[in-house]
């Protein structure tokens, strides 16, 4: 063979022989480890073993504390139990030993009731007949007097009704004239005294601004241009603002007609402006309107600051600066209405100087007090509680508000100063030329006083003078006598107040007179 194929057998033999010996002392390390190990477990299972039964033992020695422990807290809370049972047994033992003094007492009370019982239906029974024998006993007189009078019970009766009636009434009208003559003595004096130095001190307008709804064209060409084709100007102009455009035969005119009075402005402010402009079409027409409500609305609160600014009062909610603004346009017979709020309130102020009392807060009254006026045509009710509750809603005082309310007595005046806001809105309101009626209105007033005059009996003649602020009434002397004078002036002048509504006051006039004639010839 070769040395090649020697050298290859040579080294697998040498590979075998080294693999054989190899694998042998790997076999012997395993074994050494493996006994390594069994003696390093068994160590551990020893020492685990030691471990546990210390374990185990603290564990038991740690539930006997605890079982200890729990017997202990147990057996207290048991005690305290025991005596919160002890205490409720105590407590109920108590209640029943009161429940039975009690019953006791009530035992003896219901005996003593039933006693006072019959006692009662015993005096019942006896005061029964005792009643019975008056009804007799009165019978027998009753007819007696009756034998004697010629006269039944009922008519008896009713003559001495009558009598007792007459001799009331002459006795309450002497008494109410006395009251009167003494009262007027000194209050009427103070009060004529106050409401003339107001007047004194407050010097305005004698006729009233008027709300204009009457707009003058430059010619009757005018009028077909604010129709527009086929009624389409006027359509959109009074869809625009609300009110009536009424285009007749009145010469270089057009009236605009509605109950708002601040859109019937707007709308002539529009009109105004169209007119002016030349471009009269419903889309210039709402630009213009929208530009106009604003003017009107800058006005308005314009006025409203003037207001209170001539009057002096300050720190009145925006809100109501702009209603108070609203009056500019608001008449009420003829007065505007804001005008008439700034007379009231400087009445109020000097009337309230004079008297002694908050001026500020006089002034402040008199002027918010018909508020509601500018939105009573959008809210329902009297004016007065409407401007009222506007008034409360934005913060201004109850004296204030209750004088607001009670200026037209739909609330009873309580404080001075509602009297002196009912006062003062009299005299400004009453004012001669300050007001205008209608001739048919002031007609039928009249006709319906003397109507109610002429309701009563005793009335001779009756005569409206003064345009029907005052009644004078002339009764027949035999009928009507100087104590029934005033009654009858004061039913009168109640029945007047009751039936019409009138501007002021008027005055009640009843004159009783004898006269004698004879003949010197």
């Amino acid at each position: 063979m070769s040395n090649t194929v020697i050298s290859a057998i040579i080294g697998i033999v040498a590979l075998i022989l080294g693999f054989g010996v190899g694998f042998l002392l790997k076999k012997k390390s395993s074994e050494s480890i493996l006994m390594e190990a069994e003696e390093s477990a068994k160590k551990i299972i020893k020492d685990a073993s030691k471990e546990g039964e210390n374990i185990t033992k603290e564990a038991e020695l740690q539930a006997k504390d605890l079982l200890l422990q729990t017997k202990a807290q147990f057996e207290k809370e048991n005690k305290e139990r025991r005596k919160d049972l002890q205490r409720l047994e105590n407590r109920l033992m108590q209640k029943e030993e009161n429940l039975e003094k009690k019953t006791d007492v009530l035992d003896k009370k219901e005996s003593d009731i039933i006693a006072r019982e019959k006692e009662v239906d015993q005096r019942i029974e006896s005061t029964r007949k005792m009643e019975e024998e008056y009804k007799e006993l009165i019978d027998k007189h009753v007819k007696k007097l009756e034998s004697i009078a010629n006269l039944s019970a009922e008519e008896a009766k009713e003559e001495l009704i009558a009598l007792m009636e007459s001799e009331a009434k002459h006795d309450a009208a002497k008494m109410i004239k006395a009251i009167e003559e003494e009262a007027k003595e000194t209050a009427e004096k103070k009060a004529k005294h106050l409401i003339a130095l107001a007047i004194q001190r407050y010097s305005g307008e004698f006729v009233a601004e008027r709300t204009v709804s009457v707009v003058n064209l430059p010619s009757d060409d005018m009028k077909g241009r604010i129709i527009g084709r086929e009624g389409r100007n006027i359509r959109a102009l009074e869809a625009a603002t609300g009110i009536d455009i009424i285009v007749d035969d009145t010469p270089d005119a057009v009236i605009l007609s509605g109950f708002n009075a601040v859109r019937r402005e707007v709308a002539r402010l529009s009109l105004e402006k169209l007119m002016a402009d030349g471009r009269i079409h419903p889309t210039r027409i709402e630009e213009v309107v929208k530009k106009s409500e604003k003017e009107v609305n800058a006005i308005m609160k314009e006025a409203g600051e003037a207001a209170t600014f001539d009057v002096g009062v300050h720190g009145i909610h925006p809100e109501l600066i702009m209603t108070l603004g609203r009056l500019k346009y608001r008449t009420s017979y003829s007065q505007n209405v804001l005008q008439h709020s700034v007379e009231v309130a400087f009445l109020c102020g000097a009337m309230a100087a004079e008297l002694g009392i908050n001026q500020k807060q006089a002034k402040r009254a008199g002027l918010l007090h018909d508020l509601g006026k500018a939105i009573d045509h959008e809210v329902e009710g009297s004016h007065a509680i409407i401007g009222a509750n506007l008034a409360k809603k934005y913060g201004e005082s109850p004296r204030v508000v209750h004088a607001i309310a009670a200026h037209h007595e739909e609330e009873k005046p309580e404080t001075v100063l509602a009297c002196l806001v009912a006062a003062a809105d009299a005299i400004s309101a009453a004012r001669p030329g300050v007001r205008r009626e209608m001739m048919e209105t002031y007609v039928k007033r009249l006709e319906d006083l003397e109507h109610i005059v002429k309701s009563f009996d005793g009335i001779e003649k009756t005569y409206a003078v003064q345009a029907g602020r005052e009644l004078r009434i002339m009764v027949e002397h035999d009928k009507i006598s100087d104590e029934a004078m005033v009654v009858l002036a004061r039913d009168i002048s109640k029945k007047v107040e009751k039936d019409l509504s009138y501007p002021g006051q008027i005055k009640i006039n009843v004159i009783r007179e004898t006269r004698a004639v004879e003949y010197a010839r």
